[in-house]
Parts: C-alpha cells; sequence; structure tokens
C-alpha cells in the first residue's frame, strides 16, 4: 500500500490534538494496516527525490476530509527568518541560505537578527586586523632598540655633535626600514605611503637642524617639519570630510595660538602661526577617518589619528618650553611623544588606504 504525503488522511487523534508543525504528517491507517511514520527533517537527505510516477499517478484514494500539511518551504538569511507554506501535495523541499539549513516551517513572529551584529564580515575585520598588528611587531623590534639607545645615553642637548644628531635620528631611519621591509613595490602602488616615507625623511632632516638649534637652525627644522605635516596631511586624504572635526581642531589651534603669541616676537610671530595651522590641519586629517566601530573599522586609522595627536603634544610641549615657560622634563616629554607619534604614523601606511588604481580614479573624478 502506498500513499502520498500530501494525500495522508489526518487521523481524529490528529484533529483532535492538532497538527504539529515541522512534522510530515501521521501515521495513516488504511485497512488495518499501519504505515511508518515519516522521518524526522534532520534525518532526510538534503533534497529528497519526488517519488516514483509523481503525485499525480499516486495511487487514487477518497479525498481527505483535512488535507495535511506537506513541508514548508523555508527561507531564512541573515537579516532574520522568514517561512511560506506552498499549497498542499507541493514537492518537499529543504531550503539551504548562506549559513543555515532548515527544513520546518519558523513562526513569523520570532524576532529577527539586527544587521551587522555577528556578521562574518565583521569576525574576518576583527581577526585581520589581530593578525596585522602582530606581523608589524617584528618589523619594529629595530626601531624600539634604537629608542632605547637614546634614552639610555642621552647625550647632552648643551654640546651638540654629529654624533648626538645620529644616534637622535636613528629611530626614524629604522622606521624607514620598516616601511621598506614591505617592499618597493608597495610602496610603488601606494601614493599614501610615498608621501609619509619622504615626510620620515624631512622628519629625519628636522632632527638633525634641531640639534643645532641654539647655533640658529630652529627655523630650518621648523620648516623641514612644517613640509612633513603637508606630506602627512596629504597621505591621509580629504575624505572623509569631517567638518565637525576640522571646526574642532580650528578652535583648539587657535586657542593655542592665542596662549602662544605674547611670547612670540619678530619672524616667529608668523612662522608659528602658519606652523600651528598647518599641524592642525594634519591632526584634522588624520582623525577625520576614524571609525572605532562597524565592520569597516581599521587599526591602521587608529593609529594615524594616535599618532597625530601625539605629535601635536609633542610641538605643543617645544612650543611652551621656548616662548613661554620652562617645561619640567621638557626633553623625556618632547622626544617620548614624538618618537611614539613617528611609530604610529608609519604603522598607518600599512594597510593604505588607496592602491594606485583608487588614486588614479579619484583624481580623475
Amino acid at each position: 500500500m502506498c500513499l502520498s504525503r500530501s494525500q495522508a488522511r489526518s487521523s481524529p487523534r490528529d484533529r483532535g490534538h492538532g497538527h504539529v508543525p515541522g512534522r510530515l504528517g501521521t501515521t495513516a491507517r488504511r485497512g488495518g494496516v499501519s504505515a511508518a511514520p515519516p522521518p524526522a527533517p534532520w534525518e532526510k537527505p538534503l533534497f529528497s527525490p519526488q517519488r516514483p510516477g509523481g503525485p499525480g499517478r499516486s495511487r487514487p484514494g477518497p479525498a481527505p476530509s483535512i488535507p495535511a500539511r506537506s513541508l514548508a518551504e523555508s527561507a531564512v538569511t541573515s537579516w532574520g527568518s522568514q517561512s511560506e507554506d506552498p499549497a498542499p501535495g507541493a514537492r518537499e523541499v529543504l531550503s539551504v541560505t548562506r549559513g543555515f539549513v532548515t527544513s520546518s516551517p519558523t513562526p513569523r513572529n520570532w524576532p529577527r537578527a539586527r544587521p551587522g551584529r555577528c556578521s562574518p564580515e565583521r569576525g574576518a575585520s576583527r581577526r585581520r586586523h589581530r593578525h596585522g598588528v602582530k606581523s608589524e611587531g617584528p618589523k619594529l623590534v629595530p626601531f624600539f632598540k634604537a629608542t632605547c639607545v637614546y634614552f639610555v645615553l642621552w647625550l647632552p642637548s648643551s654640546s651638540p655633535s654629529w654624533v648626538s644628531a645620529l644616534i637622535k635620528c636613528l629611530p626614524i631611519f629604522c622606521l624607514w626600514l620598516f616601511l621598506l621591509a614591505h617592499g618597493l613595490g608597495f610602496l610603488l602602488a601606494h601614493p599614501s605611503a610615498i608621501r609619509i616615507f619622504v615626510g620620515l625623511v624631512f622628519s629625519a632632516v628636522g632632527d638633525a637642524f634641531l640639534i643645532w638649534q641654539d647655533q640658529g637652525y630652529f627655523v630650518h627644522g621648523l620648516l623641514m617639519f612644517a613640509v612633513t605635516h603637508i606630506l602627512y596631511a596629504s597621505a591621509f586624504g580629504m575624505r572623509p570630510l569631517a567638518l565637525r572635526t576640522g571646526l574642532v581642531m580650528a578652535v583648539l589651534s587657535g586657542l593655542c595660538y592665542a596662549f602662544l603669541y605674547p611670547g612670540l616676537s619678530g619672524a616667529f610671530t608668523y612662522l608659528v602661526g602658519v606652523y600651528v595651522a598647518l599641524i592642525a590641519f594634519m591632526g584634522w586629517r588624520a582623525m577625520a577617518g576614524l571609525r572605532l566601530v562597524g565592520a569597516a573599522w581599521r587599526w591602521t586609522e587608529l593609529a594615524a589619528g594616535s599618532g597625530a595627536l601625539l605629535f601635536i603634544i609633542s610641538d605643543l610641549t617645544i612650543a611652551l618650553d621656548k616662548f613661554c615657560f620652562p617645561v619640567p622634563y621638557s626633553r623625556a616629554l618632547i622626544m617620548s611623544t614624538y618618537y611614539a607619534a613617528q611609530m604610529l604614523i608609519a604603522l598607518s601606511a600599512v594597510e593604505s588606504r588607496e592602491p594606485v588604481e583608487d588614486y588614479r580614479l579619484r583624481k580623475a573624478n
């Protein structure tokens, strides 16, 4: 005896207690013969083959008083779950969608999942960020060693020499090697990485000039670091614009210049004003792309924003110590924040924002 599943007669027991969703009918009795109960949905193959002869060639029988509910074809997506019941007699199909396999109808009143939470893209982004930080650590070992050499030797600034200039610039040289370790092709393919590399070159020249600042080379060092900030701001780009961040940086830079203005005289009145505007612009562009939440978050953007902030603190300390009042432990504060800032900005070039193709496309638009 053979009955199609869509034509199975519902028993009084089923009618008394209701049909259980997710089960494919009940035991059909005819002539005292009991058919085997249908298998559970998880015991079936992924795509159950249609019965030989099709539902149209099934053995004729009396029409059921209450049509049995066939298997619902469920559609489950990452945005939630929905279910639709096909017409009686429809072919049994297990629904397969991204990340889910289901064979039973899903209630429509189940809560939907929030978009973006626990998504595969967000998990992969976090794993990529952790892997990126760990993989760049060994390349920074020479930089940390050179920084320790500078602070351990702590050569007096009152007697400048080429040896003290070399030791002061040695950590910046190591950051050159850090970027070159990623390959010359990487630098050539990413214009922003090239700008950061050239900015580090100007920074090293500015450090050398500041060794002899008491001999009249302070302005030369100031100009070298002004070029550095222009290059860094160009590397960070103008997208997104983040006007609110720019407005905050403009107000803070204006307050800083107003505080420094009474101690300025001569050419420094204008040079310091231009320098404050340039470093504030660089800080704005570094912090404009900072996103701390979401799948689009990147640790290199956090490094760029933190590096710009530390650079501003270092230069502000120099200005206060030179034009306003002596800052206690100024040299240690200036150099520690300066080296940390340069390291973070160099790290921001690793996961560069725009390959050369994207850069040319943006320029064309």
